[in-house]
């Protein structure tokens, strides 16, 4: 289910220059002396296939993390996924790899489908598994519950195939039901994919089902290892 594209790509360097690369078949994340604001340095390593949680009070830092690790926040240190260096490749090109999931969705069209690049392209069994049929494609935004809107994000983001997960609360504002939906759906994506995936939650419940080993963050950001889980994807 969900396999995302594999073999040639291009990317484009910072330079503009238009470059071929190839994904390998588990593009790990690696993330070295990463500092931004007045917080780091942080140091770690995701594998493919592997699901980290990260979890600590609200203000520790979690959403800018995520944030650096996307360059939308201006960062020093070095991001590798698989062969691929994020200093080398423009900012867009690499968000579209590292696709990142804010704690809030936005939207700004009129109709659920101009939100995706092709719509049509979207896969049915991903639309179903989180309640969803062809006709959302036509909503109107305005229609939207907050958990629809989140639900949708989740199946946006997946639509852009993207090689690694970064993930701010993605059930925090569902159902007891569509957590369990959009949980089962996350960690598929992450084992049929083999994309290294970071997970955001408050609850250290779900940290241990969807997780083989979490973060804690403490207070002015620092990052410690709180151990190996044994449930996870």
């Amino acid at each position: 289910m969900l396999p995302a594209e594999k073999g040639w790509r291009y990317r484009y360097s910072r330079a503009g220059c238009r470059e071929s690369i190839q994904w390998g078949p588990m593009p790990d994340l690696e993330v070295r002396n990463l500092c931004f604001r007045d917080r780091g340095p942080y140091s770690f390593h995701i594998a493919g296939g592997e699901c980290v949680g990260l979890r600590g009070a609200s203000g520790t830092g979690k959403s800018l993390l995520l944030r650096a690790m996307v360059d939308l926040d201006q960062r020093t240190g070095t991001m590798r996924l698989g062969a691929i260096q994020a200093d080398e490749v423009a900012a867009p090109l690499w968000r579209r790899m590292v696709g990142l999931l804010p704690a809030e969705s936005y939207w700004w069209l009129e109709s659920v489908g101009e939100h995706f690049a092709d719509f049509s392209k979207v896969k049915e069994d991903v639309l179903v598994a989180l309640g969803f049929d062809r006709s959302v494609g036509n909503w109107h935004v305005s229609r939207l519950s907050t958990g629809e809107k989140q639900r949708l994000a989740i199946i946006r983001l997946l639509a852009n195939q993207p090689r690694c997960l970064l993930l701010d609360e993605p059930t925090a504002s569902l159902d007891q039901c569509s957590v369990s939906q959009v949980e089962e759906l996350l960690i598929r994506y992450c084992r049929d994919n083999e994309v290294p995936m970071l997970w955001v939650s408050h609850d250290p419940a779900q940290l241990g089902r969807v997780c083989h080993r979490r973060f804690l963050m403490e207070n002015k950001g620092l990052l410690v290892g709180a151990g190996v889980l044994q449930n996870g994807c």
